[in-house]
C-alpha cells in the first residue's frame, strides 16, 4: 500500500534523524516563508480573505501573521497565513514536484505548534515531512497534470496533511486515515489565469485548511481512503491517465529529502520565468545593456513556460507576474524583480512595454529535452538582438535560488527583513528572525512567538 508507506514515514520521522545539513535548509524554508507570509498579508486578496473568515469569531487558538496580535481558530490561522504566503509569488519551489510547498507544509505547522505548545524540534520534524510527502505527490502527476491543476493546490493538499499530522503527534494509522481525508478535498485549476483572479491564494489556503482538518479529524476518529493515491478511484489516476507511481515511494527513508533540494526566489513572480530573468540580469551587468539598445529579444522556452506564462498584454499585477513578456522587459529596465516591480503604478511602463512588444516566446524543443531529462531544471534561453549587429545569448538551466545556484542563508535574512520589516518593524522582525535561526532550542513555541510579536 503506497498510501501506508507514507503514512509510516511521516509517523517514524524523527528531529534526532535530520542530519545539521537537513535542519539548516529547513530552518531557511521556514524563515523564506515568513518573510513572504507577513508581507502577503498586506494583499488585497488576502485582506478578503482576513477578513471574512475573522468577523466569524472562534477561539483565539493561533496567531495570523498580518502585523498584529490577532488569533484565530486553528483553522482559520493556517488558511489565513496559507493564502497570504502565496500572494506575492515570491515563496519556495520544489523544481522537480512544480508546488510551493512551504505555502502548504508550513501555515499547519505553525498553527497547530501555537495551539498545542509544540516545541522546535517537533516543528523541523514537521516541515521535513511534509514536504516530503507533498513532493512525492506532485512527482507522481507531473508534468501530465500540470495544464489543468495547479499542483499547490492538488498535492499540496497531502504535503499540509502530512505536517498536521506530524506535529500533531498522530500515530501512522491516524496519519493514513489523515491523508484519506485530505486527498479527497485536493483541487485547483488554472483557469483564473486568463483573468489575473485572485484564486492562487485561495489554493494555498484551502490546502494549509484542509491538512489540518484532516489531522484533527483524524485524531478524533474519522476514517479515509487508506489508498487515496494510488486506489483505483484515489488522487493520483484521477490527475493522469497513467501516473507515475514509482515516485511515491522510491528512495524513501533513504536519509536523503525532498526539502534538501529546495529552490528560492530572488524574483516576486512564476518560477518559470525565473531562468529567462536571471539570463536577462547576466546579459545587462556584463554588456551595460538598455533598453533603447534592443532591436529583439526570444525566449526559448518549455511547453509548461509556453502554456502558463505567455501573457503577451497582461491587464494587472497578477497577470504580470504570470506574463515572461513583462518580467523579462521589466529586468532590462530596472535589474531586479522584486514586490515593488509589480505595483498597479508601475505595470503600465511605457518603457517596459515597449520592450515587451519586441518579445517573443517560442516553445523550443531541445529546452525541453533538458526539462525532460531533468525535471529539477526549469531551463530557458534568452536571445538578445541589438541595434548595433550584436546578438547576446544565454542559456539558464538553474537560475538563483536554485540548488546548485544557491541562495546563503544571509540573503534569505535580507529578503526577510525587506519583507517582515515594513509589516512589524526593525525590532520584531529581527526577534523572529532569530527564533527561526535557533528554532530547535525553542521549547514552546507559542510562548516564543508571542515574545517576538510583544
Amino acid at each position: 500500500m503506497t498510501t501506508k508507506a507514507l503514512a509510516d514515514f511521516v509517523a517514524d520521522l524523527q528531529y534526532d534523524k535530520l542530519s545539521h545539513e537537513t535542519v539548516q535548509i529547513t530552518k531557511q524554508c521556514i524563515l523564506d516563508w515568513l518573510g513572504v507570509c507577513i508581507r502577503g498579508s498586506q494583499e488585497k486578496p488576502i485582506k478578503i480573505i482576513r477578513k471574512l473568515l475573522l468577523e466569524g469569531g472562534g477561539k483565539p487558538q493561533a496567531t495570523v501573521l498580518a502585523g498584529d496580535a490577532e488569533k484565530t481558530t486553528t483553522l482559520n490561522a493556517a488558511f489565513c497565513n496559507g493564502s497570504a504566503s502565496h500572494s506575492l509569488d515570491f515563496d519556495d519551489l520544489h523544481n522537480p514536484s512544480i508546488i510551493h510547498l512551504a505555502t502548504v507544509v508550513v501555515p499547519p505547522v505553525f498553527a497547530i505548534a501555537d495551539t498545542e505548545r509544540k516545541s522546535g524540534k517537533e516543528m523541523l520534524a514537521a516541515v521535513v515531512a511534509g514536504y516530503e510527502v507533498g513532493g512525492r505527490v506532485g512527482e507522481s502527476v507531473i508534468p501530465e497534470s500540470y495544464f489543468f491543476w495547479h499542483t499547490t493546490g492538488t498535492a499540496g493538499t497531502f504535503g499540509a496533511a502530512a505536517s498536521a499530522a506530524k506535529i500533531l503527534g498522530l500515530n501512522a494509522a491516524d496519519t493514513l486515515q489523515c491523508l484519506g481525508s485530505a486527498g479527497t478535498q485536493a483541487a485547483g485549476l488554472w483557469e483564473f489565469l486568463k483573468e489575473g483572479a485572485m484564486s492562487k491564494t485561495l489554493h494555498a489556503g484551502k490546502s494549509s485548511y484542509a491538512g489540518v482538518l484532516s489531522a484533527y479529524l483524524a485524531r478524533a476518529g474519522f476514517t479515509g481512503a487508506t489508498k487515496i493515491l494510488e486506489g483505483e478511484k484515489g488522487f493520483c489516476r484521477a490527475m493522469v491517465p497513467e501516473p507515475h507511481l514509482e515516485k511515491l515511494t522510491d528512495g524513501l527513508n533513504d536519509g536523503i529529502y525532498k526539502i534538501d533540494n529546495n529552490s528560492f526566489k530572488p524574483y516576486a513572480c512564476c518560477k518559470h520565468s525565473h531562468a529567462s530573468l536571471y539570463a536577462m540580469q547576466v546579459l545587462r551587468a556584463e554588456n551595460g545593456l538598455k533598453s533603447e539598445d534592443v532591436e529583439e529579444i526570444e525566449l526559448l522556452v518549455n511547453n509548461i513556460t509556453e502554456f502558463l506564462i505567455n501573457n503577451p498584454q497582461p491587464e494587472n499585477p497578477y497577470g504580470c507576474k504570470f506574463s515572461i513578456q513583462y518580467c523579462v522587459a521589466g529586468m532590462l529596465k530596472y535589474g531586479d524583480m522584486g514586490v515593488d516591480r509589480f505595483l498597479p503604478e508601475v505595470i503600465g511602463d511605457a518603457e517596459v512595454r515597449g520592450v515587451m512588444a519586441k518579445t517573443k516566446v517560442v516553445r523550443d524543443p531541445a529546452i525541453e529535452a533538458v526539462h525532460a531529462a531533468d525535471p529539477a531544471k526549469l531551463a530557458s534561453k534568452l536571445v538578445v538582438r541589438c541595434k548595433d549587429g550584436r546578438v547576446l545569448e544565454m542559456q539558464v538551466d538553474f537560475p538563483k535560488g536554485d540548488p546548485p545556484n544557491p541562495m546563503s542563508w544571509d540573503e534569505s535574512v535580507a529578503k526577510f527583513m525587506s519583507l517582515a520589516v515594513p509589516v512589524y518593524g526593525e525590532a520584531k522582525a529581527a526577534k523572529l528572525c532569530k527564533l527561526i535561526e535557533t528554532l530547535e532550542n525553542s521549547k514552546d513555541f507559542a510562548v516564543d512567538l508571542a515574545k517576538c510579536l510583544a
